[in-house]
């Protein structure tokens, strides 16, 4: 068995592990990565990217069809999957190999291969031992175990952005990003699809009334929506599958060609034997680290991204500023702590829904006295010249102050737009603030103006 002396060995190569991994290196550490997937992480390879090209194909789609009669003809408009899928494969393609050259010329040795650890500082890949005087736990996440019989027949996010062929019915378990994201694409694809969510409402971190908006709205689509209906066992049919789910204590069959597992996502830490390493975790939540992102139990290894237990939410850019915690922490001794105040969040369905900042009862549960800015806005200018039938906006102003709080949005550009409100929030910058800049118009971000109240 050999062994090697580093550094920093990087369990991971996403966001946050790349970014440790080249900056500490760029300080004259000897630094080693591990990875068992092809090198690039879930964003670049399994996640936003990858998907973010199919929502655009969608949002072609819907764009033309919203605008038929009104000088656009769409006879002959189609999704062709295998298409898609190719020129969706022209960026996640040359990641791995990209990637991998990237870490070689900086001096980075890469190991492919599932580590685990074997003492508080080393770790094995297959039949090397990789000690070092840091680890960083930058791992990722998967889909949460649901335990309920035929779980093996699920179709995984990973898989769906591989498919050469649509099927004709999906049907999606869960009511979160992946399910509604993935939703929109394929009912715009032609696709039949259903949507289950044991909840009451789906997408739990948005704004409610928007949310219900969306909900409304995905219907109208086609989708077929169902909430307080708990997935209870997948099984094989002659001609695809059927999904047995309970709704108000009653057992509902639903027919449909693939069912994708769309029900959240845990850290991928379960096979790190962290206990060998006398590391103190949480298998919902990652591994339990203090406030510069160490190991509360084993000082020589950090955590990063959604391996790690910080409170942050599980998104790319707080893995990547995670990374910059580390690798400042790693280099200069802890002093450097994240921060989470101000992250905007996105839903990529078609439209998109965006939100920032405090919702209503967070507003609320804090004792602030604000007043809030709430409009159906499918009958505004910005929406109706694209057809747009689904928009509205919330916004957050607190009384004395007139700061802006938290602004929630739904409609054509709500993902740009909610980072004008980011900065604002950042910034403390008023509604008075805001309207005061001179916008280009006619641009979704002039809408502002009307926004904050002013």
């Amino acid at each position: 068995m050999a062994a090697r002396t580093f550094d920093l060995v990087v369990i991971g190569t996403g966001s946050a592990a790349a970014t440790v991994a080249s900056q500490c290196r760029s300080a004259g550490w000897q630094v080693a990565v591990v990875d068992s997937r092809p090198f690039g992480g879930t964003c670049a390879l399994r996640g936003c990217d990858p998907k973010k090209v199919l929502v655009g194909a969608a949002e072609v789609i819907d764009w033309t069809r919203r605008m038929a009669g009104k000088g656009i003809r769409t006879e002959s408009l189609k999704l062709d999957w295998p298409d898609l899928m190719r020129f969706k494969r022209s960026f996640t393609q040359p990641v791995p190999r990209q990637r991998e050259e990237r870490f070689s010329k900086a001096g980075i040795a890469a190991y492919h291969g599932r580590a685990h650890f074997v003492g508080p500082r080393a770790v094995q890949v297959d039949k090397d031992v990789l000690e070092a005087r840091y680890v960083l736990v930058a791992t990722g996440a998967r889909p949460v175990k649901l335990q309920i019989p035929g779980e093996e027949r699920l179709t995984t996010s990973d898989q769906f952005l591989e498919l050469e062929e649509l099927p004709h019915a999906i049907l999606f378990i869960g009511g979160g990003y992946i399910s509604f994201e993935f939703a929109h694409v394929a009912a715009r694809a032609g696709a039949e699809v259903t949507i289950l969510h044991r909840g009451n409402r789906p997408l739990a971190r948005f704004d409610p009334d928007l949310v219900d908006r969306l909900v409304e709205y995905t219907h109208g689509l086609g989708v077929d929506v169902q909430l307080q209906t708990e997935v209870k066992e997948v099984d094989r049919a002659a001609d695809g599958l059927v999904v047995r789910a309970s709704s108000s204590g009653k057992s509902r069959l639903f027919k449909t060609s693939m069912a994708v597992h769309g029900a959240g996502r845990v850290p991928e830490i379960d096979d790190l034997d962290l206990d060998a390493a006398g590391i103190r975790y949480d298998l919902k939540r990652g591994v339990e680290v203090n406030e510069y992102l160490q190991s509360v139990s084993n000082p020589a290894v950090y955590a990063a991204g959604d391996a790690a237990a910080s409170g942050g939410a599980p998104l790319t850019p707080v893995a990547a500023h995670e990374g910059e915690i580390v690798a400042s922490n790693l280099l200069n001794g802890n002093h450097r702590k994240p921060d989470y105040q101000v992250v905007p969040s996105v839903v990529f369905t078609v439209p998109p829904l965006a939100s920032v900042g405090l919702s209503e009862q967070g507003a609320r549960e804090q004792g602030l006295q604000f007043r809030t800015h709430y409009e159906n806005t499918s009958g505004w200018y910005s929406s109706r010249r694209v057809g747009q039938a689904c928009s509205g906006f919330k916004v957050l102003v607190e009384e004395a102050s007139s700061r802006i709080l938290g602004a929630h949005l739904l409609g054509p550009h709500a993902e740009e737009v909610i980072n004008l409100f980011a900065l604002a929030i950042r910034k403390e910058m008023t509604g008075k603030d805001l309207a005061e800049m001179m916008y280009a118009y006619p641009t979704h971000a002039s809408d502002l103006w009307y926004m904050v109240g002013q």
